[in-house]
């Protein structure tokens, strides 16, 4: 008799903090003679049910890379589809979530980023702000380098200020000025798609995450492929850097 996954949950080691590349939405309608928009539509389902699965599985932190600062230089007519898509998605699923205990929060750079866009973003933070079942970031306009720059750039002007002095710049200090300070950094890195780098996500945060790296495309990507994902990471001994005696 197989046992429910939610059961299995309970013996199992689960990961604090997910953060997941979700790569591979082109590539799947390409495959299958679709649009591009069709894979992105097809990925936004998939985003929901992860979305879900993490809760349920008591995970504490969601990350997921939506839009990187590259990914400016798409074509147009993309671009605009998935700025109108992401208003679309967070008007429409904010409250669901908000209902299931969710913050939401953008990590990334907000110049340059549409006013109405800016708006459904601040709107969905604001409704979810006090909630503590879950963190969903949403890496948008986002750059590891990037945030490491405006991480330190903050610092130096702290310093500059008087706030800080250099004898209290640190690992600690610096991490309080990343975008996600005040969370845990991630257990696990999921890749989709069969591609196995990080691409500027996470750079600073990512210094001790297990990978996991898997063929499926993000459409394909379902709640049992991230118990699969999950299940491998209970396996794994995590050593950062030492060893047992």
């Amino acid at each position: 008799m197989q046992i429910p996954f939610f059961h299995f949950m309970e013996d199992m080691k689960v990961p604090a903090h997910v953060a997941i590349i979700m790569d591979g939405n082109g590539r799947w309608a390409q495959a299958r003679h679709l649009t591009r928009a069709r894979g992105h539509l097809e990925g936004v389902k998939r985003v929901e049910e992860i979305t879900q699965a993490a809760l349920q599985a008591g995970v504490k932190v969601l990350t997921l890379y939506a839009f990187s600062t590259e990914n400016w230089s798409r074509p147009q007519d993309e671009v605009s589809m998935l700025m109108r898509t992401l208003v679309s998605v967070l008007n429409q699923k904010a409250k669901e979530l908000h209902v299931h205990g969710v913050r939401i929060r953008f990590i990334g750079r907000r110049q340059g980023v549409d006013d109405h866009v800016l708006a459904a973003i601040q709107s969905a933070e604001t409704m979810t702000g006090a909630n503590t079942a879950m963190t969903l970031n949403v890496a948008f306009n986002y750059g590891g380098r990037a945030e490491i720059a405006d991480a330190v750039k903050a610092l130096a002007l702290d310093v500059k200020a008087g706030r800080a002095g250099l004898e209290d710049i640190s690992e600690e200090t610096l991490g309080r000025y990343l975008y996600t300070a005040g969370q845990p950094d991630p257990d696990i890195l999921i890749r989709t798609s069969g591609e196995q780098r990080i691409s500027n996500f996470l750079l600073w945060q990512l210094s001790y995450a297990e990978l996991y790296f898997t063929d499926k495309f993000w459409p394909e990507f379902t709640a049992q492929e991230f118990h699969k994902a999950l299940a491998e990471f209970a396996g794994r001994q995590r050593r950062y850097g030492g060893v047992r005696s």
